[in-house]
């Protein structure tokens, strides 16, 4: 007899769940995905018990008659490839034909479906067809999935908490809403309203309805092109930075995608603005021709190759770092009336997505609507004038130092208010831009040395920096082998920090020695540069004049990135005098 045997259709579908229904989310996105594929305007997603007991997901797409109904639950049966050729060519978010028999091999469903005319409903239990009848003629799709995992019990098991599994699903709803926001999107769970958006088609707006007013306000446009992409979108001010990468939503040709080098592209814009450990939110949508991507190499669709992924993460880097630099981010402190004024005011349910997430507060809804944004209807292409309006307000900026407060930080003044400024961050932004400058620059101007300076190091070090010693030479410095494992600096350059030398070039050595980013020249240049503008810089608690602090606020406003150290802390934020008079009850609106 043989032994190998041609496995049951169920069994196949069963097997093909294991990758494409991995859990709660993974359904939604499947059925939502299918929803908006079937050009639905409006989609409602509706949970009960997280998911766990009922997923239930209704649209006004173009549904389909009893024939294509049934065969939506065969294994590979799909109207969105024809042949070979097409897989080149995808446009929609599904194609595989998988999703759906895998979700029914593995759940109960009920789906009702009608273009227009007679309906049609199908109930299906554990991949088995149980009934098909006459339904309402409501056009659109109507699909509940109930007991998921019910006869694979092991896969139960390792569904995660209901909190766990309805914060993946609001997360992602939240991903589709911004990629397509010309839908509306509404999920609730245990008939709790969670996620809604309005549909308008304008991006700012759903970002508004996705993460409130806080992110919305502090969104700046970015549009990019090439021969082979057009990238348009809103990224944040460093401001209003996240713990996670979450928030970070790329979508590619309508499709959201998790791509690693895209997202460090996004990272590196952000290069000196932000913390390392902290992300942006963004929303980028990419447009390209189907032909240079490839969305077939995983079950869920959500991984994708670029043919000319240089170009695109080029692209994004640079766009995102020219909307920094042209943008005003001086951070303004806000105040917040007391809540309990706001009583009367009926708040919208909203949800908790992560630990740093804040809901809405009511002043931020009151500030929303006295701003009017609604009524206003803010386009992207409206922001994006503003955005990119020649805004040189930070140039024209004249600060006048009145004290030094805690040893650290400067308190300066102008007619529009009162600033703090971090005087080492700042001092470490101009001397980071010093030092990059001069490594930068063709011609180098060095300082010799009366006295040579003498680095004795271990026997792997020494060939370490031996090995590397052109690009010391290329620096600037003037370097000779002395004795066993011993080097002498007999010249350096001018940006060393007088009665630092010592100490900055064996910092120098330590960062070829470590090796990180020698094979890139640009990274191992801003290496230096953070690292010496550091050593260089005055620090918190020390004591400067008022004339010192005044020569160190004439020399930030003139930096190309005045509002961060190299670091990516912000140097300086701001008291309007509006919100002075607030807190002291001056005005009192």
């Amino acid at each position: 007899m043989s032994k190998i045997q041609v496995m049951s259709e169920n069994l196949a579908n069963k097997i093909a769940a294991g990758e494409v229904v991995e859990r709660i989310s993974s359904v939604v996105k499947e059925l939502v995905e299918n929803s908006i594929d079937a050009n639905s305007k409006t989609i409602k997603v509706s949970l009960v018990e997280s998911g766990i007991k009922e997923i239930r997901v209704i649209d006004d797409g173009i549904g389909m008659d009893r024939e294509d109904a049934k065969l939506a639950f065969l294994r590979h049966a799909t109207s969105k490839l024809l042949k070979e050729d097409d897989l080149f060519f995808i446009n929609t978010l599904g194609f595989r034909g998988e999703a759906l028999p895998s979700i029914a091999s593995v759940s109960k469903v009920t789906l009702k479906t009608s273009q227009g005319s007679i309906g049609t409903e199908i109930v299906i239990n554990g991949g088995n067809i149980e009934s098909i009848d006459n339904t309402d003629a409501r056009q659109g799709t109507d699909i509940t999935v109930a007991d998921l995992f019910y006869n694979t019990p092991v896969r139960l098991k390792y569904l995660k908490s209901d909190a766990t599994e309805l914060a993946n699903v609001t997360t992602y709803i939240e991903k589709l809403a911004l990629s397509h926001p010309h839908i509306s999107f509404s999920l609730t769970n245990n008939e709790r309203r969670i996620v809604f958006t309005s549909g308008s088609g304008d991006l700012l707006k759903t970002i508004h309805e996705v993460y409130g007013y806080t992110v919305s306000s502090n969104m700046i446009a970015v549009n990019a092109s090439t021969d082979d992409y057009d990238i348009y979108g809103f990224i944040c001010k460093p401001a209003v930075l996240k713990s996670s990468r979450l928030h970070m939503t790329t979508i590619v040709n309508g499709r959201i995608v998790r791509n690693n080098d895209v997202n460090k592209a996004i990272n590196d814009g952000y290069h000196t603005f932000k913390p390392d450990i902290k992300y942006p939110v963004v929303v980028l949508l990419i447009e390209t021709d189907p032909t240079i991507i490839d969305v077939n190499i995983h079950p869920t669709k959500q991984d994708i190759k670029f043919s000319k992924l240089e170009e695109l993460t080029s692209l994004i880097t640079e766009m995102i770092g020219a909307a920094l630099r042209k943008a005003m981010l001086v951070p303004k402190i806000e105040v917040r009336v007391p809540e309990t004024v706001y009583n009367e005011i009926a708040l919208p349910e909203v949800h908790e997505e992560e630990t740093d997430y804040q809901p809405s507060t009511r002043q931020e809804i009151i500030d929303f609507k006295q701003d009017n944004i609604d009524e206003k209807d803010i386009s992207f292409e409206q922001a994006q004038e503003e955005v990119y309006e020649p805004d040189k307000d930070i140039k024209k900026l004249e600060l006048y130092p009145v004290g030094i407060a805690l040893g650290t930080y400067i308190i300066a003044q102008n007619q529009d208010g009162m600033y703090l400024i971090d005087q080492h961050a700042a001092q470490e932004r101009i001397n980071y831009e010093k030092v990059l400058h001069a490594l930068a620059s063709d011609k180098i101007f060095t300082t010799s040395l009366l006295i040579p300076i003498s680095i004795e190091l271990s026997a792997s070090e020494f060939m370490k920096i031996k090995e590397n010693m052109q690009i010391l030479c290329d620096l600037g410095f003037k370097i000779e082998e002395f004795g066993v494992n011993t080097y002498i600096i007999k010249e350096h350059p001018t940006w060393l920090r007088e009665g630092l030398e010592t100490e900055s070039v064996r910092r120098i050595f330590d960062i070829i020695i470590e090796g990180k980013d020698l094979f890139d020249r640009v990274k191992f240049q801003d290496h230096i540069a953070a690292t010496m503008a550091c050593k260089m810089s005055v620090k918190g608690n020390e004591a400067i004049t008022l004339e010192q602090a005044q020569n160190l606020l004439d020399d930030l406003v003139l930096c190309d990135n005045p509002y961060n150290c190299p670091h990516g802390r912000p140097t300086i934020i701001t008291f309007t005098r509006y919100e002075l008079e607030r807190m002291f009850k001056r005005v009192m609106n």
